[in-house]
């Protein structure tokens, strides 16, 4: 027959719950009262909680509940990390979604600037980027292509989901400047 935990173990219990981080014997006698006996009540609880998932434990001179040592192999998991492209990133994926298969330097002269080497390897571990052979021309530069896990990703079922440029004019997501050259592009081919 087990007994009730008198309320001082109660209410240390409910401290150390509710505290976002450990706390010191004193720190746990603010909330439960000066006079309060709370190093034989965090006994009790160590006794109460012997052999359970989690259990209160001291750490120098704080106290906090943790999960039984034990049991760690239940709770571990792998966590993914969001992925924070830089604008470097973005351009280089775009410009190797709408173009694919491309090379290195074809990336390069779309975006007028050089690419780092360190660009292209955070999309392949990204997954959303891989190799796609080498071009027939002399060199054999490597070209890249997009992955199903980029499709996966963005919602897309086939690089044809893509925005098109009245899409992505619709959702004011180009410079005015782009806007004005893509009008010039349209009126030029028009008097063709």
């Amino acid at each position: 027959m087990s007994t009730a935990p008198d309320e001082l173990v109660r209410a240390v219990e409910a401290v150390l719950f509710a505290a976002d981080s450990p706390m010191s014997v004193a720190a746990i006698r603010a909330y439960v009262g000066e006079g309060a006996d709370v190093p034989r009540a965090l006994d009790q609880l160590v006794a109460d909680y012997a052999g359970r998932g989690i259990a209160p434990v001291r750490r120098g001179d704080r106290w906090h509940f943790e999960t039984a040592p034990d049991l760690a192999r239940f709770l571990r998991r792998d966590r993914e990390e969001p992925r924070r492209l830089s604008r470097a990133g973005i351009e280089t994926l775009a410009i190797i979604a709408y173009h694919e298969p491309v090379t290195r330097a074809e990336i390069e002269a779309i975006r007028g600037v050089q690419v780092a080497k360190g660009t292209i390897d955070v999309l392949m571990e990204a997954g959303w980027v891989r190799p796609a052979g080498r071009r027939e021309v002399p060199g054999r530069p490597l070209t890249y292509a997009t992955t199903p896990e980029f499709l996966t990703h963005f919602g897309l079922r086939t690089r044809r989901d893509l925005p098109g440029m009245e899409d992505l004019r619709a959702a004011g997501l180009l410079d005015p400047i782009d806007v004005a050259l893509a009008g010039e592009l349209e009126s030029g081919d028009e008097s063709d």
